[in-house]
């Protein structure tokens, strides 16, 4: 109870102090979201109960139609992460990842860092031509089992929703908002960056990432002991080669579909793939469930899913989100480095309480109306900055689709989560800043 008190009080408070800002509408909005955010950190109540509030408090507090709430829970790429989530239980029910973490740990030292290491950069190497959120979705069975130590378990599950996330900004394809910018400057017949031009001026900024965060995420655990690892590969059985086939069929469909939409602009969609194989294993003879097996769906992280997008609706539809561009109107007048680093930590945090997709949907038209008077380049960079930042939310699970199916596995705390992510939050806005300002100005 004293945790829900500490939300009611958190959130009266942010209604006062944006009471001298915004409008009575807007400033319920925001408290509302400095309740949820709050219950969702101390874990007051269940993450799944938590995350359901909005389908009640928006339509009580006049933020937003039930009708208009409700749809938020059930967006497509729900169904992405219910199809991927059944291949992981496909995955784990017959050991399959165990011969997956044996094949990853003899590439890599056998240690803590090591490993953390591994996790992280085959994340980002596959986030870089596939869904983040698929990428996460393949390698979390592989990070939770790697030990049996909790310690270990959580910084390995965070290295690969991390590294995710990192890998996502490598290609245009990568994450949905680096799509989001391409399809605004396109509208707005700005220049587009060619696709090897793109990860030209990403490089940088990933290298970095992949050595700063995973030795941060090293830290408290680089002594513990790593005796309970697999190390020797096992032989695959029947069930597990026939698996490891379908799995791999779905990687080249993936990786190929990528290519296919670059080349003739046209590919299948992603979520009916993944929840179309995802069904499959419930096929006789081809798959491995029954239904039974889905009691271990997370059911609680698709109604965060859900949250995320009905706060995403409620900035757009209240006309919160153009009132923070009047309100940030200052920017367009302050140094260039100092705008990068103002508009990358803007945008990191906020992200962190709705979807990096719908905050750069948001984010990136507000940002525009600053670049409409900035010289084209400079103006362009800002955009990407902005872009970039919404995949930089390492503090909580709502913030991108790799920290919500991470939190999946039960054994992280959000307030674990809060604690490592803020600090992350912080060196990515500086890293991405100071690259943009001395690298991307040369290059663009």
């Amino acid at each position: 109870m004293r945790g829900i008190i500490i939300a009611v009080l958190i959130g009266l408070v942010s209604f006062g102090l944006s009471s001298w800002i915004f409008t009575f509408q807007h400033s319920l909005l925001i408290a509302l979201i400095a309740f949820l955010v709050t219950l969702w950190t101390n874990e007051a109540l269940p993450l799944g109960a938590v995350s359901l509030l909005p389908i009640i408090l928006f339509p009580v507090f006049g933020i937003l139609d039930v009708n208009e709430v409700t749809p938020n829970y059930s967006k497509s790429i729900i169904f992405l992460f219910l199809g991927g989530f059944l291949l992981a239980i496909a995955l784990e029910k017959i050991n399959l990842h165990k011969y997956f973490s044996a094949k990853l740990l003899s590439f890599f030292p056998k240690t803590p860092r090591g490993i953390i290491y591994a996790l992280s950069i085959t994340s980002a190497m596959l986030s870089g031509i596939l869904s983040n959120t698929t990428v996460t979705l393949m390698l979390m069975p592989i990070a939770f089992f790697l030990s049996e130590n909790i310690k270990l378990k959580v910084r390995f599950l965070l290295a690969t929703a991390y590294g995710a996330s990192i890998g996502g900004i490598i290609t245009p394809i990568g994450t949905a908002p680096n799509l989001i910018l391409l399809g605004f400057l396109e509208g707005h017949n700005l220049p587009i960056l060619a696709f090897g031009e793109w990860m030209f001026m990403m490089i940088p900024v990933v290298a970095t990432m992949l050595l700063i965060i995973p030795w941060i995420l090293a830290f408290g655990v680089v002594h513990e002991s790593v005796t309970h690892m697999k190390h020797d590969i096992p032989p695959l059985n029947r069930e597990q080669r026939r698996l490891y086939w379908i799995l791999g069929i779905l990687a080249f469909i993936l990786i190929a579909n990528t290519f296919l939409k670059e080349i003739v602009g046209f590919a299948l969609d992603e979520k009916l793939l993944l929840l179309g194989f995802g069904l499959l294993m419930f096929v006789p003879r081809i798959g491995f469930l029954e239904w039974k097996d889905t009691r271990s769906l997370p059911y609680e992280i698709i109604f965060l899913f859900g949250a995320g997008f009905s706060i995403a609706t409620a900035f757009s539809n209240t006309g919160l989100a153009a009132e923070i561009a009047n309100k940030l109107e200052f920017i367009s007048s302050i140094p260039l480095f100092w705008m990068f680093l103002i508009v990358a930590f803007v945008v990191t945090f906020s992200t962190e309480v709705t979807s990096n997709t719908a905050l750069a949907s948001i984010a990136i038209p507000i940002f525009y109306e600053f670049a409409k008077v900035m010289p084209q380049n400079e103006g362009t960079l800002l955009l990407m900055v902005a872009t970039i930042a919404a995949s930089f939310a390492f503090m909580l699970p709502i913030a991108t689709p790799p920290n919500a199916i991470v939190m999946s596995c039960r054994v992280i705390h959000i307030k674990q989560m809060a604690t490592i992510g803020v600090k992350l939050n912080l060196i990515g806005i500086t890293v991405l800043s100071v690259i943009a300002y001395t690298i991307w100005r040369v290059i663009l």
